[in-house]
């Protein structure tokens, strides 16, 4: 099977993004290996599926927020050194309170071969098309917590309507969920199940890969 790597926003009018691995607001407190632009890329595969959410997003008074989707091998290889490396702190509270830095692999909330890499997955939450302000979801991107599962207690009726919302609107486009992160989701039918590639996000119009 043949599928495009290409950036999803050229694919997917209106989607709004955030690329945080590309920059210092994310778990590791610096921008990761890989990541040369603030842009979100998939395969044309993700990005249909995408534009059908988006649609259906759209019909309840709302737009996509994109965090993340393929993420470089050599991205996840940092993650894993980051997390051998002694506590400064720095990022502690804000995403992983409860946790140790090396437990974010033995809990399932980072793995050393991601779905990201096969540019299959996609991060992502809801904004308020109307103001523009992003949907309570009970815990922002990246917080390695259980109050990040799916069905969490400890989080208000509109936060837990709206993950469900995201879900209901994901899972009838073709994704399946994480059910450790409400914000992650992979299609079903993924053109490279089994390829993990390491090509850079780079600046300009054309992407590599296969």
């Amino acid at each position: 099977m043949s599928d495009r790597f290409v950036f999803v926003d050229e694919f997917v009018p209106g989607v709004r993004w955030d690329a945080k691995y590309a920059t210092w607001d994310n778990f590791t407190g610096t921008p990761l290996d890989g990541y040369l632009a603030n842009r979100i890329v998939g395969t044309t595969a993700l990005c249909a599926g995408l534009e059908r959410a988006r649609a259906e997003a759209e019909s309840y008074g709302f737009g996509l927020l994109l965090w993340d989707g393929y993420r470089p091998q050599r991205a996840v290889d940092a993650f894993l050194r980051w997390s051998e490396k002694p506590e400064d702190g720095r990022t502690k509270q804000r995403h992983y309170p409860n946790i140790a830095r090396g437990e974010m692999f033995t809990r399932g909330y980072v793995a050393a071969r991601s779905g990201h890499s096969r540019g299959g997955t996609v991060d992502l939450t809801l904004f308020h098309r109307a103001g523009g302000e992003l949907a309570a979801m009970g815990g922002d991107h990246d917080l390695m917590d259980t109050i990040s599962h799916h069905g969490a207690d400890g989080i208000t009726a509109t936060e837990a309507t709206n993950r469900l919302l995201l879900r209901s609107i994901m899972e009838a486009c073709g994704f399946r969920a994480y059910e450790n992160e409400w914000w992650h989701y992979t299609l079903v039918d993924e053109p490279y199940p089994d390829t993990y590639f390491d090509f850079p996000i780079t600046v300009g119009r054309a992407v590599a890969g296969p």
